[in-house]
């Protein structure tokens, strides 16, 4: 008996033992399975992730091949486009104080930091007013760009052009938002360049051809003694422009619609191009209609007009008795219910902003006035309003927009008055305070804007300004007046025949060179 439970007390001793043996056994099993499937979803996770790389690198390529193939009229810079201009960012800062932000649309997710931190709300509200019920439903790269870029339309996603968005050139640099990202050395940037003296092609045109030419830019007529100004040609590098044919460009424009919306120096560029129009046909053939806030220009022959619409900020500028002028930057001009449907737009802003003379008194946006505002937030919200205007307006299988680059001023120290040469030295630059706003819109628009940037070209003119040689309220200078250039003279804006031919030269070109990069597309 007592054998018996000393054996029983044995087997109790010795099957907790066995039962801890079982259970090191299955957990060595366990940890076995573990850690084979540990090892197969480790090998599984590198495969997929060589995959990955793999198909990364794959598109990658495809996308640089397809925006080669694609992307005709892109961004381009000048050599001299990516060095940062430090004294603009120091002048033109963000306000500090974000009172909201002003990113509202169903196109806002087409986000853009960079563009958020300027368009922050300033501090001071004067007055909430009620939005009226008509209001536009339409709220809306650094470096010198050249033509233009295209961004994704409804997606934050970067992804080929297709076909039919094909625009005008393919320019040597493309760049987005200032990154390079492929590089073609057969084709050029007819915007980066220099002024080559040519007496023997230029002027293209002789002011006598053009009796409708304004006494504002008629400086020959007006007394200027010296003309060599007019006989300077613009030069690519690389590449050469074709020359202006005024009877092909009314040919490419027969039966169209062509406007050009903007401020004065807007005025400038019509007058030049219905002058290389009007001098090449009879002009029995053409009527002019002058007006002072409209002016038109139509070829019987052809059945093509060319009009220009007043409107120096593109955003609605009205009188208010109590108030005063109010800008308002979410509501356009006149001019957009007089340019739907047109065939070809052409559209400036930019000098009235910047002017030392403020043309308002206060601003108006989503229904509340603001006495202080940053100008280049301001400008930034004009430019969404009449971007996405365009977007939601214009058929771009139908019509070719473009936007024209602010012109060089030459003030204070490079004075335009008696200059009768160009800048030559090339590292002279006009600072465009708006310019990388501008760009950085054209860069998130649906729809296809080419970007005329004749900023570079313009800094170099200086001796081919109105100067003294021109009006001043509507009255020639006198030759007192005249003696007193800085008080009198006008370094904005251009002589005719002069620089702005070359704008509209740099307008047929890209016409032409559209033609001979792919057939397949609309072409004016």
């Amino acid at each position: 008996m007592r054998s018996f439970k000393a054996v029983k007390e044995r087997l109790s001793n010795v099957q907790p033992s066995l039962l801890l043996d079982k259970s090191r056994i299955l957990a060595v099993q366990l940890s076995s399975n573990m850690n084979e499937k540990w090892r197969f979803c480790i090998c599984a996770f590198l495969i997929g992730y060589i995959f990955l790389l793999y198909r990364l690198k794959h598109d990658h390529q495809s996308v640089e091949l397809s925006a080669y193939g694609n992307i005709v009229v892109t961004m381009t810079s000048s050599n001299d486009s990516d060095r940062h201009i430090p004294a603009v960012d120091m002048v033109y800062t963000a306000p500090e104080n974000v009172v909201e932000t002003m990113i509202s649309s169903k196109d806002s997710d087409r986000h853009d930091p960079a563009i958020d931190m300027v368009d922050a709300a300033p501090e001071n509200v004067v007055e909430t007013m009620t939005s009226s019920n008509d209001h536009n439903n339409v709220y809306a790269a650094p470096g010198n760009i050249a033509i233009t870029m295209r961004s994704s339309i409804d997606s934050d996603k970067h992804r080929p052009a297709a076909d039919d968005d094909m625009q005008f050139l393919l320019p040597s640099k493309v760049r987005e938002h200032g990154r390079k990202i492929m590089k073609k050395e057969d084709s050029c940037n007819i915007f980066d360049g220099k002024w080559v003296y040519d007496p023997k092609s230029s002027p293209l045109y002789h002011g006598s051809q053009c009796p409708f030419l304004s006494d504002q830019v008629s400086c020959q007529r007006n007394g200027r003694p010296d003309s060599e100004y007019e006989k300077w040609r613009w030069e690519a590098k690389g590449c050469q422009i074709p020359r202006f044919n005024g009877t092909n460009m009314l040919e490419r424009l027969r039966d169209k619609r062509v406007v050009i919306v903007g401020d004065s120096i807007n005025r400038n560029h019509w007058e030049s191009l219905v002058c290389l129009l009007y001098s090449s046909i009879p002009s029995s053939r053409a009527e002019i209609d002058m007006d002072v806030n409209f002016k038109s220009f139509r070829s019987t022959e052809y059945n093509c007009s060319v009009e220009y619409y007043w409107s120096p900020f593109l955003v609605q500028l009205k009188q208010n008795q109590e108030l005063g002028r109010v800008l308002t930057l979410d509501r356009l001009s006149d001019w957009e219910r007089s340019c739907r449907g047109a065939d070809v737009m052409i559209f400036n802003s930019g000098h009235w902003w910047l002017h030392n003379v403020q043309r308002w008194e206060l601003f108006q946006y989503r229904g509340k006035l603001w006495e202080n505002m940053k100008i280049r937030s301001a400008f930034l919200k004009a430019m969404k309003t009449w971007s996405r205007w365009i977007d939601h307006n214009v058929d771009k299988s139908s019509t070719k927009v473009f936007f024209r680059g602010l012109t060089a001023l030459h003030y204070s120290k490079e004075w335009c008055y008696n200059r009768k040469q160009p800048i030559k030295d090339e590292s002279f630059q006009f600072l465009n305070p708006i310019g990388d706003i501008v760009e950085r819109i054209i860069g998130r628009m649906r729809t296809p804007v080419t970007y005329l940037n004749v900023t570079k070209l313009t800094q170099y003119r200086i001796d081919a300004h109105t100067s003294v040689y021109t009006i001043r309220q509507g009255k020639l200078l006198t030759p007192k007046q005249r003696r007193k250039p800085h008080s009198y003279a006008d370094c904005s804006h251009w002589c005719l025949p002069g620089v702005p031919d070359t704008w509209n030269s740099l307008l047929y070109a890209s016409m032409v060179m559209d033609d001979s990069s792919d057939s397949s597309t609309f072409s004016i």
